[in-house]
């Protein structure tokens, strides 16, 4: 007899008492999750999840006194090892939101729109509770355009990827993961296996001391891999 999966432990901080009690409902109308709390804002929220553990938070990036920034960092900044702490799942009102940057640097594992369908949150949640990132394709433009912004990029939070510990075929695939690929369309642009992408991207997040595939998208234009401004200008020429 199989051990029944337990639910995906998940916390919701938002100052909108709507969107708290919203996303609340819908996730606990699921067995397969558990709101174990929410919060009104960032320093609720990091109080609130050190109590609770969850798998997964869903943040917001506005809220007032501490914002969903430093609250993410603090939650993730804490952790001893790269795969510690929550995965935090950002909660935006537009895909082109101004802190895209900097909350990905801070280690969140991706973005969702508020006005997001009941089945998109619970395939989010899902995603992100597995340690995939969550990059729609306006948030990765979006991350591509603040790199070509950046005048320095000596801050970063993630570590200096080494990127000579990769293979040339691990290369390849971080340049994909970089494209906010996810691993069936990697696997079919480089005709292999899913299971052979999964065990490549495991590889470079272990090699590189990354937490998952948010920060190796980070890395992957911090470290000069993908230049922005380049694919820009590719990217006007066919518009």
């Amino acid at each position: 007899m199989s051990v029944p999966t337990p639910p995906i432990r998940v916390v919701i901080a938002d100052d909108h008492p709507v969107v708290r009690t919203g996303f609340a409902a819908l996730l606990d109308s699921q067995p397969e999750f558990t709101v174990v709390g929410t919060a009104a804002d960032g320093a609720e929220a990091v109080g609130v999840c050190r109590e609770t553990g969850p798998d997964v938070v869903l943040m917001d990036i506005r809220m007032p006194g501490l914002d969903g920034i430093e609250a993410t960092r603090r939650l993730l900044g804490a952790a001893s090892e790269p795969t510690g702490g929550p995965r935090v799942l950002i909660l935006t009102t537009f895909d082109l939101d101004e802190y895209v940057y900097d909350a990905l640097r801070a280690g969140a594992s991706g973005f969702l729109l508020k006005e997001v369908t009941a089945e998109r949150l619970f395939d989010a949640v899902r995603v992100v509770a597995e340690g995939e990132a969550l990059l729609a394709p306006a948030v990765t433009r979006r991350l591509i355009d603040e790199f070509a912004r950046l005048p320095d990029r000596s801050a970063a939070s993630v570590p200096p990827p080494r990127l000579g510990t990769l293979t040339a075929r691990e290369t390849e695939v971080l340049l994909l993961v970089a494209e906010g690929l996810s691993n069936p369309e990697i696997a079919a642009r480089l005709v292999v296996g899913e299971e052979t992408v999964k065990t490549h991207v495991s590889r470079i997040l272990a090699k590189l001391g990354l937490r998952d595939r948010t920060q190796a998208v980070v890395a992957a234009y911090e470290s000069g891999l993908v230049v922005p401004r380049a694919r820009d200008a590719k990217a006007g020429s066919e518009g």
